[in-house]
């Protein structure tokens, strides 16, 4: 298979992650049972998911002049992310989370408060050279952490050069006509897809329901993500549900989603079937789960292969 070039425009985010038995309630104090700092933020984690499976990757947004910024740009330059068109200011910080991990000796759950800081600050200006550089990508993937106008701007010079992109919108917000139908992959999960349709998608035939609602909308394929139980693809005339791989030890949940992206972006670039590259990127989903933090628990291609090799599922190697 073919080694895909990949555009991600997005955010950078440190995440600040404390972990405890159970979560805090209003006006309440508990003493929590660990803390650590890692590089995040939905735009970065996709793009270096997508590095590590093996694609060329390249990263456009913004991070403030500071520690936090310093240490995420490194974290995409050790993954082989491609960072020229990120840009430093001094007119804001870098922008923060705030993750509680509730791990009480079943599945981890978690609570997630963004401080979006230079992510916000990005403006047509920074990615204005997109419009004559954009067609060298096989796919742009693009999230909301970022302002929307920043969003909409490259997803129309996304196709007006014909390159595919994918949305994940999240955090979930409002998408105008004009955007939806710029996107080739809308891929909410279930939280985001009933905000953006009005349906909950807890059955088959509400989740098909919801994809559904969402292609009238405008997007040709949506992806739902279901956590627990797996994802599911509807393009208007193929419908399928793709189990979630088991994690036998999960750990932390950060990342998972983003994980996914990255590495359902990546497979369908290769030329992996929708099928195959839906149980690729849950395999991949999963085996995030397992480690503690954003960046440091996304898996390479050796892991997720060896993973779907296990279940006798097709596996992603390049021509060389």
């Amino acid at each position: 298979m073919k080694r895909p070039r990949i555009l991600v425009v997005g955010s950078f985010v440190m995440d600040l992650i404390f972990r405890a038995d159970r979560f805090v309630s209003q006006g309440e104090t508990i003493l929590g049972t660990d803390f650590h700092s890692a590089p995040g933020g939905k735009g970065a984690n996709q793009a270096v998911q997508a590095a590590r499976l093996g694609a060329e990757v390249s990263m456009v947004g913004k991070v403030g002049d500071d520690g936090y910024g310093r240490a995420m740009l490194a974290s995409l330059n050790e993954a082989g992310v491609g960072t020229e068109g990120v840009t430093v200011t001094k007119d804001c910080p870098s922008g923060l989370s705030n993750i509680q991990i509730r791990d009480d000796g079943a599945m981890a759950q978690n609570r997630i408060l963004v401080i979006p800081g230079a992510n916000m600050a990005i403006a047509p200006k920074d990615v204005a050279f997109l419009e004559r550089e954009i067609a060298q990508y096989d796919m742009v993937v693009l999230q909301l952490e970022i302002p929307m106008e920043i969003n909409e701007l490259v997803a129309r010079y996304a196709r007006a050069n014909g390159v595919p992109v994918m949305l994940n919108p999240a955090p979930a917000a409002e998408l105008s006509s004009a955007f939806m139908k710029n996107l080739t992959y809308l891929a909410p999960n279930e939280h985001e897809a009933e905000a953006l349709t009005g349906v909950q998608p807890k059955d088959e035939a509400s989740i098909r329901h919801a994809a559904e609602l969402l292609r009238q909308q405008g997007a040709q394929r949506v992806i739902i993500t279901l956590g627990e139980s797996g994802a599911a693809f509807w393009d208007g005339e193929h419908f399928l549900m793709s189990p979630a791989a088991t994690c036998e030890h999960p750990v932390d949940p950060t990342a998972a989603g983003d994980s996914f992206i990255g590495a359902f972006s990546t497979a369908v670039c290769a030329g992996m079937r929708a099928e195959d590259a839906m149980a690729f990127a849950n395999h991949t989903a999963s085996l995030t789960v397992s480690g503690m933090g954003a960046q440091p628990s996304l898996p390479g291609l050796e892991r997720v292969n060896a993973s779907l090799a296990k279940a006798g599922r097709q596996t992603l190697h390049y021509d060389h």
